[in-house]
């Protein structure tokens, strides 16, 4: 037989299958190219530009904040994760106390009990505490002018 009398050799099912499952797969590829080029409208694309200038602007600005860094120092160590979290979980509980609790009566007497609690007392050292410091930094500033 010659090349030209020959018939050509005829695809198997098993071929074909995989052929379908091709011709598939480049369908839904062409499907999610043509998707993505409508939703890149002039209109997308400069809001994403946008938003990404300003998200590099307010990277700039924060990172250029020294108050900012030194606060992110500050938080940082493990001592003030540990404060964090206690204020976190402090938080937590007052929440759930004060809502599942009935309301305050009032009055001196009321007063006088909560303030003969020692967490109460704690807490109020504790703020007496940081205003203390937190004037003491505003006085320096306010002397030193910045500086």
């Amino acid at each position: 037989m010659t090349a030209q009398t020959e018939s050509p050799q005829t695809a198997t099912p098993v071929d074909r299958d995989e052929l379908a499952h091709e011709l598939e797969q480049l369908s839904e590829l062409a499907t999610l190219v043509l998707s993505a080029r409508d939703a890149l409208s002039d209109d997308i694309v400069s809001r994403v530009a946008s938003a990404l200038s300003e998200g590099i602007t307010l990277l700039d600005r924060l990172t250029r904040n020294e108050g900012l860094m030194r606060l992110l120092q500050v938080l940082d160590t493990p001592e003030s994760q540990h404060l964090l979290h206690g204020l976190s979980t402090a938080l937590s509980k007052m929440s759930r106390d004060i809502a599942t609790s009935p309301p305050a009566k009032g009055g001196v007497v009321d007063l006088v009990k909560l303030a003969m609690e020692p967490g109460t007392q704690e807490g109020l050292r504790s703020l007496s505490l940081l205003g203390k410091y937190w004037s003491d930094s505003m006085r320096d500033l306010h002397r030193t002018g910045g500086n």
